[in-house]
């Protein structure tokens, strides 16, 4: 490693905080905050204050620098608007990365080291980062950076990540050289895990569902299984013993890269039995023969369906609320509430970029899609999609835009650009250019007074005991309130090409006592097992009557990367000083019950899931 005054040649750029802290923050509205460094291609959550950026290697407008080549990963710290640069050493264009059990960060992949215009060559400082692992330690001093710990045996451009029970990493797919879409000359359909548990796999999906098999859509689901969307095609993992159980196809249109869908995971309850429901929304409906680029892709209309599955009890897929609009490119971003926000993205063409006869600038879309909506899985269908009272945002982020949601509930945005390099605003022939400035989106709740809770833990066991946690009576104006009180774990996960990876929120069982003196005591329970909440870092919240406390930094696990215990649970004890708790029979509302008070395997016993 080189020097500390390394990260002081680094432009660290106070980048108008002054003029955002003049604005008034508006609930449903957007505000620009500031800029990234680099373009934000890759980002996640660090610390409470600090988000980690990445860039794929490219010649820097700003010249922010480090080391005496362009950096392409900065820190962007969330109260100044400012930035440090930071030397992630080798090309991470279209990695893939995941947060670890311990709480670091996995970074993987990338493309070859190139010069101006994307083409192979080192003029930017840049190694191989085809088969390159890089490992982030977060850290509140400043200090800290991304460290190279070898190289995998295989090459891997647009790999998902996926977090396992035990804190390790699932590694899938990806190509060799990149491209639009995949090929069978270059296609790498397999997987390894990190640690490393030996050689390479096979994974039979990824072989034949060419040619948008690339960043295959990946959730670890509470039976200990994963679901694997991949162009048309659908699985269930059963990633222990190496067992593809093949579901049917995808309805409307392809959802992953490039066709590039808003997706998530609906929240994991105690009402719904911690069961996964998986969302898509928007997408492309380009046939086979169509992923070519003699194609006028940008003019295709993007798709404006919503689907879903619940893979765990059934394969069927179910037909949702349609977006107002066709969306390629969008983010589903989970709130603290229990809704999501979908932003971003295009009504026309799909992700990539390149030299064509029919591309806008460079970009293999076109029609950015200004206007946000909420989505609410609580809401009776017809009433789940809606944008009212929601204003635009006037940022276009295209190809290469990342979001994600903060401790103080509003969604971080930064990112775009559909080009093969640093094209500046105002560039003759290109319409989107590379975007630094980052963007925040407050949501309705924003400026409500916010609950102030104390006894927050910083760390949440897999079952035990449950712990106590104080509500003040400023944040209950009566008893009935806590029927609309809830205690969620949320992880906003790492973002990039319309992913975010290891995003999830889990909602913990409880039951509370109405004090005298009009303060509340809560008692919830730990998180219910490893395969509903994977062990790492993430962020606990107390929501009361829609509105979210600050959400409180916290480890999930036992904070190494190994087997998790699970405890017994310890029942709850009954509320007292009000009535029912919420609407919820006492069944459902207490620990009590077989499926929250056991492991794992008890809770699918308990659950009407799907045969095998």
């Amino acid at each position: 490693m080189a020097s500390a005054l390394r990260h002081f040649t680094l432009l660290a750029l106070a980048l108008s905080s002054s003029n955002v802290n003049a604005q008034a923050i508006v609930n449903n509205q957007f505000q620009v905050l500031g800029n990234s460094g680099v373009s934000a291609q890759q980002m996640f959550l660090s610390t409470n204050d600090t988000v980690v950026i990445i860039d794929k290697t490219e010649g820097n407008g700003n010249k922010l620098n480090i080391d005496g080549h362009p950096a392409w990963g900065t820190e962007y710290t969330l109260s100044s608007n400012t930035v440090r640069a930071m030397d992630v050493v080798s090309n991470t264009f279209c990695a893939g990365g995941s947060s670890l059990g311990d709480g670091t960060w996995l970074n993987i992949g990338g493309n070859q080291a190139v010069g101006p215009g994307g083409l192979p060559g080192s003029q930017y400082g840049d190694s191989d980062g085809g088969k390159a692992m890089r490992l982030f330690t977060p850290c509140d001093d400043g200090n800290c950076d991304w460290q190279s710990i070898g190289a995998m045996t295989t090459r891997r451009w647009y790999p998902t990540l996926e977090t396992l029970e035990d804190g390790s990493i699932i590694i899938i797919g990806g190509c060799d050289w990149g491209g639009y879409v995949n090929d069978e000359n270059q296609n790498n359909p397999t997987y390894e895990f990190y640690p490393s548990r030996g050689s390479v796999m096979g994974l039979n999906i990824l072989t034949t569902t060419l040619p948008t098999n690339l960043y295959p859509l990946t959730w670890l689901l509470p039976s200990g299984r994963l679901f694997i969307n991949s162009n048309l095609g659908n699985e269930i993992f059963d990633y222990k013993n190496a067992i593809e159980y093949p579901l049917p196809a995808t309805p409307h249109a392809v959802r992953t890269y490039p066709a590039s869908a808003a997706t998530g995971m609906m929240p994991l309850t105690p009402a719904n039995n911690y069961t996964a429901t998986i969302w898509f929304c928007g997408g492309t409906d380009l046939q086979p023969d169509q992923w070519v680029l003699t194609y006028n892709i940008a003019g295709v209309a993007a798709d404006n369906s919503c689907i879903s599955i619940t893979p765990d009890e059934s394969g069927e897929w179910q037909d949702e609320d349609d977006l107002p609009e066709g969306r390629s490119m969008g983010s589903m971003i989970n709130l603290p509430d229990g809704r999501f926000v979908i932003l971003q993205g295009a009504g026309s063409g799909t992700a990539g970029y390149g030299n064509t006869t029919w591309a806008v600038g460079q970009s293999y879309a076109q029609s950015p899609v200004y206007a946000p909506l909420y989505l609410d899985p609580s809401q009776p269908a017809g009433s789940r999609i809606y944008r009212d009272g929601m204003g635009n945002s006037t940022v276009a982020r295209m190809y290469h835009s990342t979001a994600l949601l903060l401790p103080d509930g509003s969604v971080f945005l930064a990112g775009s650009n559909p080009n093969a390099d640093f094209i500046a605003n105002g560039t003759r022939g290109y319409r989107f250019p590379t975007e630094y400035r980052t963007e925040a989106f407050y949501p309705s709740y924003y400026n409500n007074t916010r609950p102030e809770p104390t006894g927050l833990p910083d760390q949440l066991a897999y079952g035990g005991r449950y712990f106590n946690i104080t509500l003040p009576a400023e944040a209950i104006s009566n008893s009935s309130v806590l029927a609309d009180t809830k205690v969620r774990v949320l992880r906003s996960g790492f973002a990039t090409h319309a992913i975010n990876f290891g995003m999830r929120t889990v909602e913990l069982d409880m039951t509370a006592t109405y004090n005298s003196d009009g303060s509340a005591t809560l008692y919830v329970s730990q998180v219910p097992s490893p395969t509903i909440l994977a062990p790492g870092p993430a962020m606990l919240f107390v929501v009361v009557d829609g509105t979210p406390s600050i959400g409180h930094m916290i480890m999930v696990g036992n904070g190494v990367i190994g087997k998790q215990t699970q405890y017994p649970n310890v029942a709850l004890p009954p509320n007292a000083g009000w009535g029912t708790f919420g609407s919820a029979s006492p069944a459902i509302a207490t620990s009590a019950t077989p499926a929250a008070s056991a492991s794992a395997s008890s809770v699918l016993r308990a659950r009407r899931h799907i045969q095998f």
